[in-house]
Protein backbone atom coordinates (compact mmCIF):
# COMPACT_ATOMS: atom_id res chain seq x y z
CA UNK A 1 0.00 0.00 0.00
CA UNK A 2 1.36 3.42 -1.00
CA UNK A 3 1.85 5.87 1.85
CA UNK A 4 1.84 9.66 1.54
CA UNK A 5 2.24 12.66 3.79
CA UNK A 6 -0.93 14.07 2.27
CA UNK A 7 -3.80 12.73 0.16
CA UNK A 8 -6.09 15.29 -1.46
CA UNK A 9 -9.48 14.28 -2.87
CA UNK A 10 -10.37 16.64 -5.71
CA UNK A 11 -8.08 18.52 -8.11
CA UNK A 12 -10.01 21.75 -8.53
CA UNK A 13 -8.59 25.20 -7.69
CA UNK A 14 -8.50 24.21 -4.03
CA UNK A 15 -7.08 20.71 -4.40
CA UNK A 16 -4.39 21.22 -7.02
CA UNK A 17 -3.13 24.43 -5.38
CA UNK A 18 -2.98 22.60 -2.04
CA UNK A 19 -1.01 19.79 -3.71
CA UNK A 20 1.51 22.21 -5.21
CA UNK A 21 1.92 24.09 -1.92
CA UNK A 22 2.48 20.83 -0.04
CA UNK A 23 5.06 19.69 -2.60
CA UNK A 24 6.85 23.03 -2.27
CA UNK A 25 7.04 22.36 1.48
CA UNK A 26 8.64 18.96 0.87
CA UNK A 27 5.62 16.69 1.35
CA UNK A 28 4.90 13.51 -0.58
CA UNK A 29 1.48 14.12 -2.13
CA UNK A 30 -1.23 12.04 -3.80
CA UNK A 31 -3.94 13.97 -5.65
CA UNK A 32 -7.13 12.05 -6.52
CA UNK A 33 -9.45 13.34 -9.27
CA UNK A 34 -12.42 11.56 -10.85
CA UNK A 35 -12.69 13.82 -13.89
CA UNK A 36 -10.17 16.43 -15.09
CA UNK A 37 -7.79 18.66 -13.16
CA UNK A 38 -8.99 22.20 -12.62
CA UNK A 39 -12.42 21.22 -11.36
CA UNK A 40 -15.57 23.18 -12.13
CA UNK A 41 -13.67 26.47 -12.37
CA UNK A 42 -11.49 25.43 -15.27
CA UNK A 43 -13.72 22.92 -17.04
CA UNK A 44 -17.29 24.18 -16.55
CA UNK A 45 -17.07 27.51 -14.74
CA UNK A 46 -14.74 30.48 -14.43
CA UNK A 47 -12.50 29.98 -17.45
CA UNK A 48 -14.93 28.76 -20.15
CA UNK A 49 -17.63 31.28 -19.22
CA UNK A 50 -15.19 34.17 -19.26
CA UNK A 51 -13.77 32.98 -22.59
CA UNK A 52 -17.25 33.16 -24.12
CA UNK A 53 -17.99 36.47 -22.40
CA UNK A 54 -14.78 37.90 -23.91
CA UNK A 55 -15.98 36.89 -27.39
CA UNK A 56 -19.44 38.35 -26.78
CA UNK A 57 -18.05 41.63 -25.44
CA UNK A 58 -15.76 41.97 -28.46
CA UNK A 59 -18.77 41.36 -30.70
CA UNK A 60 -20.64 44.14 -28.93
CA UNK A 61 -17.74 46.53 -29.29
CA UNK A 62 -17.40 45.79 -33.02
CA UNK A 63 -21.11 46.46 -33.48
CA UNK A 64 -20.67 49.96 -32.08
CA UNK A 65 -17.31 50.56 -33.73
CA UNK A 66 -18.74 53.58 -35.56
CA UNK A 67 -18.47 55.39 -32.21
CA UNK A 68 -14.70 55.03 -32.65
CA UNK A 69 -14.76 56.18 -36.27
CA UNK A 70 -14.50 52.64 -37.64
CA UNK A 71 -17.17 51.59 -40.12
CA UNK A 72 -18.17 47.92 -40.38
CA UNK A 73 -20.87 46.15 -42.34
CA UNK A 74 -22.59 42.84 -41.81
CA UNK A 75 -20.96 41.89 -38.52
CA UNK A 76 -21.61 38.26 -37.64
CA UNK A 77 -20.20 35.60 -35.36
CA UNK A 78 -19.32 31.93 -35.59
CA UNK A 79 -20.52 30.16 -32.43
CA UNK A 80 -18.65 26.89 -33.14
CA UNK A 81 -15.43 28.88 -33.52
CA UNK A 82 -16.13 30.71 -30.26
CA UNK A 83 -16.66 27.33 -28.59
CA UNK A 84 -13.47 25.98 -30.13
CA UNK A 85 -11.48 28.94 -28.80
CA UNK A 86 -12.97 28.31 -25.36
CA UNK A 87 -11.99 24.63 -25.53
CA UNK A 88 -8.43 25.46 -26.59
CA UNK A 89 -8.02 27.88 -23.68
CA UNK A 90 -9.31 25.25 -21.24
CA UNK A 91 -7.07 22.57 -22.76
CA UNK A 92 -3.96 24.75 -22.45
CA UNK A 93 -4.78 25.48 -18.82
CA UNK A 94 -5.32 21.77 -18.08
CA UNK A 95 -2.00 20.85 -19.64
CA UNK A 96 -0.29 23.60 -17.68
CA UNK A 97 -1.64 22.25 -14.39
CA UNK A 98 -0.71 18.68 -15.30
CA UNK A 99 2.86 19.77 -16.07
CA UNK A 100 3.08 21.61 -12.75
CA UNK A 101 1.89 18.54 -10.86
CA UNK A 102 4.32 16.28 -12.70
CA UNK A 103 7.27 18.64 -12.32
CA UNK A 104 6.65 18.87 -8.58
CA UNK A 105 6.54 15.10 -8.09
CA UNK A 106 2.83 14.91 -7.25
CA UNK A 107 1.12 11.58 -7.85
CA UNK A 108 -2.08 12.26 -9.82
CA UNK A 109 -4.51 9.35 -9.55
CA UNK A 110 -7.60 9.20 -11.77
CA UNK A 111 -10.57 7.97 -9.79
CA UNK A 112 -12.96 8.75 -6.93
CA UNK A 113 -11.70 8.94 -3.37
CA UNK A 114 -13.56 7.69 -0.30
CA UNK A 115 -12.40 7.96 3.30
CA UNK A 116 -12.26 4.59 5.07
CA UNK A 117 -10.59 6.15 8.11
CA UNK A 118 -8.85 9.40 8.96
CA UNK A 119 -5.69 8.15 7.24
CA UNK A 120 -6.95 5.63 4.69
CA UNK A 121 -8.51 6.50 1.32
CA UNK A 122 -10.10 4.03 -1.08
CA UNK A 123 -9.80 4.83 -4.77
CA UNK A 124 -12.33 3.53 -7.30
CA UNK A 125 -13.19 4.13 -10.93
CA UNK A 126 -16.67 3.62 -12.39
CA UNK A 127 -17.67 1.74 -9.24
CA UNK A 128 -14.68 -0.61 -9.40
CA UNK A 129 -12.19 -0.51 -6.53
CA UNK A 130 -8.63 0.24 -7.69
CA UNK A 131 -6.88 0.19 -4.34
CA UNK A 132 -6.17 2.08 -1.15
CA UNK A 133 -3.65 4.73 -0.16
CA UNK A 134 -2.51 5.71 3.32
CA UNK A 135 -1.92 9.27 4.44
CA UNK A 136 -0.80 11.18 7.49
CA UNK A 137 -3.36 13.86 6.59
CA UNK A 138 -6.30 14.04 4.18
CA UNK A 139 -7.83 17.11 2.52
CA UNK A 140 -11.34 16.89 1.06
CA UNK A 141 -11.75 19.25 -1.90
CA UNK A 142 -14.64 17.71 -3.82
CA UNK A 143 -16.36 20.94 -4.88
CA UNK A 144 -19.94 21.33 -6.08
CA UNK A 145 -22.17 20.95 -9.13
CA UNK A 146 -25.27 22.73 -10.46
CA UNK A 147 -28.27 22.16 -8.20
CA UNK A 148 -31.18 20.24 -9.68
CA UNK A 149 -34.67 20.08 -8.22
CA UNK A 150 -37.75 18.24 -9.59
CA UNK A 151 -39.59 21.50 -10.37
CA UNK A 152 -37.11 22.13 -13.20
CA UNK A 153 -36.94 19.06 -15.49
CA UNK A 154 -33.39 19.49 -16.78
CA UNK A 155 -32.99 17.44 -19.96
CA UNK A 156 -29.83 19.05 -21.34
CA UNK A 157 -31.67 20.03 -24.52
CA UNK A 158 -34.47 22.48 -23.75
CA UNK A 159 -34.00 22.92 -20.00
CA UNK A 160 -30.33 23.47 -19.25
CA UNK A 161 -27.90 23.98 -16.41
CA UNK A 162 -24.77 26.09 -16.80
CA UNK A 163 -22.90 22.93 -17.84
CA UNK A 164 -25.05 22.44 -20.95
CA UNK A 165 -25.18 26.17 -21.68
CA UNK A 166 -21.40 26.15 -22.12
CA UNK A 167 -21.71 23.52 -24.86
CA UNK A 168 -24.73 24.97 -26.66
CA UNK A 169 -24.59 24.56 -30.45
CA UNK A 170 -26.96 27.37 -31.48
CA UNK A 171 -27.92 30.64 -29.84
CA UNK A 172 -31.65 30.45 -29.09
CA UNK A 173 -33.97 33.18 -30.32
CA UNK A 174 -35.15 33.65 -26.74
CA UNK A 175 -34.08 32.36 -23.36
CA UNK A 176 -35.56 32.33 -19.87
CA UNK A 177 -33.00 32.30 -17.08
CA UNK A 178 -34.30 31.01 -13.77
CA UNK A 179 -32.26 32.68 -11.04
CA UNK A 180 -30.95 36.23 -10.86
CA UNK A 181 -27.76 35.38 -9.01
CA UNK A 182 -24.17 35.64 -10.22
CA UNK A 183 -24.35 32.82 -12.78
CA UNK A 184 -27.74 33.90 -14.10
CA UNK A 185 -26.68 37.52 -14.57
CA UNK A 186 -23.44 36.56 -16.31
CA UNK A 187 -25.21 34.27 -18.77
CA UNK A 188 -27.88 36.93 -19.35
CA UNK A 189 -25.23 39.41 -20.49
CA UNK A 190 -23.49 36.76 -22.60
CA UNK A 191 -26.57 35.61 -24.53
CA UNK A 192 -28.03 39.10 -24.84
CA UNK A 193 -24.84 40.31 -26.51
CA UNK A 194 -25.23 37.51 -29.06
CA UNK A 195 -28.71 38.67 -30.05
CA UNK A 196 -30.83 36.44 -27.83
CA UNK A 197 -33.95 37.86 -26.16
CA UNK A 198 -33.28 37.19 -22.48
CA UNK A 199 -35.63 37.18 -19.50
CA UNK A 200 -34.49 36.65 -15.91
CA UNK A 201 -37.02 35.38 -13.40
CA UNK A 202 -36.29 35.15 -9.69
CA UNK A 203 -38.28 34.67 -6.51
CA UNK A 204 -36.31 37.46 -4.83
CA UNK A 205 -37.29 41.11 -5.37
CA UNK A 206 -33.86 42.18 -6.63
CA UNK A 207 -30.97 40.84 -8.68
CA UNK A 208 -28.04 39.28 -6.83
CA UNK A 209 -30.33 39.16 -3.82
CA UNK A 210 -28.47 36.38 -2.00
CA UNK A 211 -25.18 38.28 -1.93
CA UNK A 212 -24.29 39.88 1.38
CA UNK A 213 -22.11 42.97 1.81
CA UNK A 214 -22.72 44.33 -1.70
CA UNK A 215 -23.93 47.93 -1.88
CA UNK A 216 -27.56 48.25 -2.91
CA UNK A 217 -26.76 51.09 -5.30
CA UNK A 218 -24.65 48.69 -7.37
CA UNK A 219 -27.62 46.33 -7.73
CA UNK A 220 -29.94 49.16 -8.72
CA UNK A 221 -27.59 50.45 -11.42
CA UNK A 222 -27.03 46.95 -12.80
CA UNK A 223 -30.79 46.43 -13.09
CA UNK A 224 -31.12 49.75 -14.94
CA UNK A 225 -28.30 48.85 -17.36
CA UNK A 226 -29.70 45.39 -18.11
CA UNK A 227 -33.17 46.81 -18.76
CA UNK A 228 -31.73 49.40 -21.16
CA UNK A 229 -30.13 46.55 -23.07
CA UNK A 230 -33.43 44.79 -23.48
CA UNK A 231 -33.07 42.13 -20.79
CA UNK A 232 -36.43 41.57 -19.11
CA UNK A 233 -36.40 41.30 -15.32
CA UNK A 234 -39.25 39.46 -13.63
CA UNK A 235 -38.35 39.72 -9.98
CA UNK A 236 -40.33 38.64 -6.96
CA UNK A 237 -41.99 35.87 -9.01
CA UNK A 238 -42.40 32.32 -7.72
CA UNK A 239 -42.42 29.58 -10.34
CA UNK A 240 -45.22 27.00 -10.16
CA UNK A 241 -44.10 24.67 -12.94
CA UNK A 242 -42.00 24.34 -16.10
CA UNK A 243 -43.22 22.38 -19.12
CA UNK A 244 -42.07 21.70 -22.68
CA UNK A 245 -44.76 22.52 -25.24
CA UNK A 246 -44.44 22.28 -29.02
CA UNK A 247 -40.69 22.72 -29.22
CA UNK A 248 -40.69 25.54 -26.68
CA UNK A 249 -40.55 25.66 -22.90
CA UNK A 250 -43.15 27.44 -20.80
CA UNK A 251 -42.65 28.76 -17.29
CA UNK A 252 -45.78 29.25 -15.18
CA UNK A 253 -45.66 31.51 -12.12
CA UNK A 254 -47.92 31.52 -9.06
CA UNK A 255 -49.34 34.93 -9.97
CA UNK A 256 -50.82 33.41 -13.14
CA UNK A 257 -48.20 34.63 -15.60
CA UNK A 258 -46.81 32.44 -18.36
CA UNK A 259 -43.50 32.88 -20.16
CA UNK A 260 -42.32 30.95 -23.18
CA UNK A 261 -38.91 30.55 -24.82
CA UNK A 262 -36.84 28.17 -26.91
CA UNK A 263 -34.77 27.25 -23.88
CA UNK A 264 -34.73 27.65 -20.13
CA UNK A 265 -31.44 27.98 -18.26
CA UNK A 266 -31.65 26.98 -14.59
CA UNK A 267 -29.23 28.90 -12.35
CA UNK A 268 -30.52 28.22 -8.84
CA UNK A 269 -27.35 27.55 -6.90
CA UNK A 270 -25.05 24.59 -6.46
CA UNK A 271 -25.13 21.18 -4.77
CA UNK A 272 -22.16 20.41 -2.52
CA UNK A 273 -20.31 17.16 -3.31
CA UNK A 274 -19.98 15.95 0.27
CA UNK A 275 -22.02 12.74 0.03
CA UNK A 276 -20.77 9.24 -0.69
CA UNK A 277 -17.15 9.90 0.24
CA UNK A 278 -17.16 8.33 3.70
CA UNK A 279 -17.64 11.44 5.80
CA UNK A 280 -20.81 10.25 7.55
CA UNK A 281 -19.30 6.90 8.57
CA UNK A 282 -16.20 8.65 9.84
CA UNK A 283 -18.26 11.00 12.00
CA UNK A 284 -17.27 14.22 10.24
CA UNK A 285 -19.65 16.97 11.31
CA UNK A 286 -21.75 18.49 8.54
CA UNK A 287 -24.63 20.92 8.28
CA UNK A 288 -26.82 21.02 5.13
CA UNK A 289 -24.06 19.12 3.28
CA UNK A 290 -21.48 21.72 4.36
CA UNK A 291 -18.38 20.20 5.96
CA UNK A 292 -17.76 22.09 9.19
CA UNK A 293 -14.17 23.21 9.67
CA UNK A 294 -12.27 25.41 12.10
CA UNK A 295 -10.13 28.37 11.06
CA UNK A 296 -7.26 25.97 10.30
CA UNK A 297 -9.62 24.19 7.82
CA UNK A 298 -9.62 21.03 9.96
CA UNK A 299 -12.80 19.05 10.64
CA UNK A 300 -13.77 17.61 14.02
CA UNK A 301 -11.92 14.43 12.98
CA UNK A 302 -8.20 14.93 13.62
CA UNK A 303 -6.15 14.79 10.45
CA UNK A 304 -9.08 15.35 8.08
CA UNK A 305 -9.32 18.79 6.48
CA UNK A 306 -11.77 20.30 3.98
CA UNK A 307 -11.48 23.22 1.57
CA UNK A 308 -13.46 24.92 -1.19
CA UNK A 309 -17.17 24.81 -1.93
CA UNK A 310 -17.83 21.81 0.34
CA UNK A 311 -17.05 23.94 3.40
CA UNK A 312 -19.95 26.26 2.58
CA UNK A 313 -17.81 29.33 3.27
CA UNK A 314 -17.60 31.18 -0.05
CA UNK A 315 -18.07 29.50 -3.41
CA UNK A 316 -15.16 31.25 -5.10
CA UNK A 317 -12.19 29.61 -6.80
CA UNK A 318 -9.70 32.03 -5.26
CA UNK A 319 -11.09 31.31 -1.80
CA UNK A 320 -10.69 27.57 -2.40
CA UNK A 321 -7.06 28.14 -3.41
CA UNK A 322 -6.40 30.30 -0.35
CA UNK A 323 -8.06 27.71 1.89
CA UNK A 324 -5.89 25.03 0.29
CA UNK A 325 -2.73 26.91 1.22
CA UNK A 326 -3.99 27.47 4.78
CA UNK A 327 -4.92 23.80 5.17
CA UNK A 328 -1.54 22.59 3.91
CA UNK A 329 0.40 24.93 6.16
CA UNK A 330 -1.54 23.63 9.15
CA UNK A 331 -1.23 20.01 7.98
CA UNK A 332 2.54 20.35 7.81
CA UNK A 333 3.12 22.00 11.16
CA UNK A 334 2.72 25.72 10.56
CA UNK A 335 -0.05 27.92 11.94
CA UNK A 336 -2.20 29.73 9.41
CA UNK A 337 -5.75 31.00 8.93
CA UNK A 338 -7.77 32.97 6.38
CA UNK A 339 -9.32 36.45 6.71
CA UNK A 340 -12.66 36.18 4.92
CA UNK A 341 -13.37 39.86 5.53
CA UNK A 342 -10.99 40.97 2.78
CA UNK A 343 -11.94 38.55 0.00
CA UNK A 344 -12.70 40.26 -3.34
CA UNK A 345 -15.89 39.16 -5.08
CA UNK A 346 -16.13 39.58 -8.86
CA UNK A 347 -19.14 39.26 -11.15
CA UNK A 348 -18.46 39.19 -14.88
CA UNK A 349 -21.54 40.96 -16.13
CA UNK A 350 -21.23 43.77 -18.68
CA UNK A 351 -20.13 46.00 -17.06
CA UNK A 352 -18.36 44.04 -14.36
CA UNK A 353 -19.06 44.20 -10.63
CA UNK A 354 -16.50 43.76 -7.88
CA UNK A 355 -16.63 44.39 -4.17
CA UNK A 356 -14.68 43.72 -1.00
CA UNK A 357 -15.31 44.31 2.69
CA UNK A 358 -18.50 45.82 4.10
CA UNK A 359 -21.40 47.72 2.63
CA UNK A 360 -23.13 50.48 4.58
CA UNK A 361 -25.65 48.15 6.21
CA UNK A 362 -22.95 45.69 7.25
CA UNK A 363 -20.79 48.47 8.63
CA UNK A 364 -23.69 49.87 10.64
CA UNK A 365 -24.49 46.41 12.04
CA UNK A 366 -20.85 46.10 13.07
CA UNK A 367 -21.17 49.35 15.04
CA UNK A 368 -19.35 51.69 12.66
CA UNK A 369 -20.38 55.22 11.81
CA UNK A 370 -19.45 55.64 8.17
CA UNK A 371 -18.83 58.10 5.38
CA UNK A 372 -19.31 57.13 1.76
CA UNK A 373 -17.19 58.26 -1.18
CA UNK A 374 -18.53 58.05 -4.73
CA UNK A 375 -17.20 58.72 -8.20
CA UNK A 376 -18.74 57.94 -11.57
CA UNK A 377 -16.91 56.36 -14.49
CA UNK A 378 -18.66 58.93 -16.71
CA UNK A 379 -16.16 61.49 -15.35
CA UNK A 380 -13.15 59.31 -16.19
CA UNK A 381 -11.18 60.22 -19.30
CA UNK A 382 -9.97 56.64 -19.74
CA UNK A 383 -13.48 55.22 -19.44
CA UNK A 384 -14.69 57.65 -22.11
CA UNK A 385 -11.74 56.75 -24.35
CA UNK A 386 -12.73 53.08 -24.02
CA UNK A 387 -16.38 53.85 -24.67
CA UNK A 388 -17.28 52.17 -21.38
CA UNK A 389 -18.34 54.98 -19.08
CA UNK A 390 -21.24 53.32 -17.24
CA UNK A 391 -20.96 52.66 -13.52
CA UNK A 392 -19.42 54.01 -10.36
CA UNK A 393 -17.07 53.37 -7.45
CA UNK A 394 -18.21 53.56 -3.83
CA UNK A 395 -15.87 53.52 -0.83
CA UNK A 396 -17.23 52.87 2.67
CA UNK A 397 -14.98 54.38 5.35
CA UNK A 398 -15.08 54.74 9.11
CA UNK A 399 -16.18 58.30 9.83
CA UNK A 400 -13.62 59.21 12.51
CA UNK A 401 -10.50 57.49 11.19
CA UNK A 402 -11.28 57.30 7.42
CA UNK A 403 -10.25 53.62 7.53
CA UNK A 404 -11.48 51.81 4.44
CA UNK A 405 -14.16 49.27 5.39
CA UNK A 406 -15.40 48.37 1.92
CA UNK A 407 -15.00 49.13 -1.78
CA UNK A 408 -17.72 48.53 -4.39
CA UNK A 409 -17.29 48.90 -8.15
CA UNK A 410 -19.64 48.66 -11.11
CA UNK A 411 -17.78 49.45 -14.30
CA UNK A 412 -15.13 48.47 -16.84
CA UNK A 413 -12.47 46.09 -15.53
CA UNK A 414 -13.94 46.16 -12.02
CA UNK A 415 -12.45 42.69 -11.44
CA UNK A 416 -8.97 44.13 -11.98
CA UNK A 417 -9.51 47.38 -10.10
CA UNK A 418 -10.87 45.79 -6.91
CA UNK A 419 -7.50 44.61 -5.65
CA UNK A 420 -6.44 48.09 -4.57
CA UNK A 421 -9.57 48.02 -2.43
CA UNK A 422 -8.78 44.53 -1.14
CA UNK A 423 -5.32 45.67 -0.09
CA UNK A 424 -6.79 48.72 1.64
CA UNK A 425 -9.35 46.64 3.56
CA UNK A 426 -6.91 43.89 4.55
CA UNK A 427 -4.18 46.28 5.69
CA UNK A 428 -6.38 48.85 7.41
CA UNK A 429 -5.50 51.68 5.02
CA UNK A 430 -7.37 54.99 5.00
CA UNK A 431 -8.90 57.03 2.21
CA UNK A 432 -6.07 59.60 2.53
CA UNK A 433 -3.63 56.70 1.96
CA UNK A 434 -5.36 55.98 -1.36
CA UNK A 435 -5.87 59.62 -2.35
CA UNK A 436 -2.26 60.57 -1.62
CA UNK A 437 -0.91 57.70 -3.72
CA UNK A 438 -0.28 59.06 -7.21
CA UNK A 439 -2.44 57.24 -9.75
CA UNK A 440 -1.24 57.33 -13.35
CA UNK A 441 -3.23 59.29 -15.93
CA UNK A 442 -5.24 58.42 -17.94
CA UNK A 443 -6.19 55.17 -16.20
CA UNK A 444 -9.33 53.63 -14.79
CA UNK A 445 -7.71 53.40 -11.36
CA UNK A 446 -7.99 57.19 -11.04
CA UNK A 447 -11.66 56.61 -10.28
CA UNK A 448 -10.68 54.88 -7.02
CA UNK A 449 -8.43 57.80 -6.12
CA UNK A 450 -11.22 60.30 -6.75
CA UNK A 451 -13.77 58.24 -4.82
CA UNK A 452 -11.36 58.12 -1.88
CA UNK A 453 -10.98 61.91 -1.98
CA UNK A 454 -14.73 62.42 -1.68
CA UNK A 455 -14.73 60.71 1.73
CA UNK A 456 -12.52 63.25 3.51
CA UNK A 457 -12.22 66.07 0.97
CA UNK A 458 -13.57 66.76 -2.51
CA UNK A 459 -12.87 65.02 -5.80
CA UNK A 460 -10.73 67.05 -8.17
CA UNK A 461 -12.87 66.23 -11.20
CA UNK A 462 -16.38 66.77 -9.87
Amino acid sequence: MARYDLVIIGAGPGGYVAALKAAHMGAKVCLVEREEVGGTCLNRGCIPTKALIASAELLGKIRRSNEFGIMTKGVSFDLPQMMQRKKEIVSRQIQGIRHLLQNNGIELVEGSGKLLSSNLVEISQNGKKLGEVEACRVIVATGSEPAKIPLFPVDGKNVLTSNEALEIEDVPKDLIIVGGGVIGCEFACLFSEMGCEVSIIDILPKLLGTLSNMEGRIRIQLEMILKRRGIKLLLGRKIRRVAAQGGRVSVFTEDGSQLSAEKVLVCIGRHLNSEGIGLEDLGVEMERREILVNKQMETNVVGVYAIGDVTGKMQLAHVASAQGIVAVENCLGNSSFLDYGAVPNCIFTTPEIAYVGLDREGANRAGYEVKVGRFNFALSGKAQIMGEAEGLVMIIAEEKTFRVLGVHILGPHASDLIHEGALAVSQGLTTPDIAQSIHAHPTLSEVLCEAARTVHDKAIHS
